[in-house]
């Protein structure tokens, strides 16, 4: 029974650093730069400006930032569950001897 929580609890604490790891990432490459000024006239060539586009591709920071805390709480929730199965395998283990 306890190996399974040991499964589960290390799967969770798995998953909350890969989502810690991905929120850091997007925080890391949404850079605070200064806004451009916008040229007069676009070029002709160019259906969306640059500034734009680059906008829509660059990850929310809050919603980043949100993550980064979901990750934190999954891990600490699934570290407790591992603390909880060792404590309940050493009193099995205390019982039995």
């Amino acid at each position: 029974i306890s190996s399974n929580a040991f499964s589960s609890g290390l799967n969770g604490i798995q998953a909350g650093q890969r989502r810690v790891e991905q929120a850091a990432s997007d925080i890391a490459s949404n850079a605070v730069t200064e806004p451009q000024q916008p040229s007069q006239t676009p070029p002709q060539n160019q259906v969306n400006p640059t500034p734009q586009s680059a906008e829509q591709t660059r990850p929310d920071l809050a919603e980043s930032l949100v993550a980064l805390r979901v990750g934190e709480n999954e891990v600490r929730a699934s570290s407790r569950v591992v603390e909880t199965a060792d404590e309940v395998l050493g009193t099995l283990i205390d019982t039995r001897a």
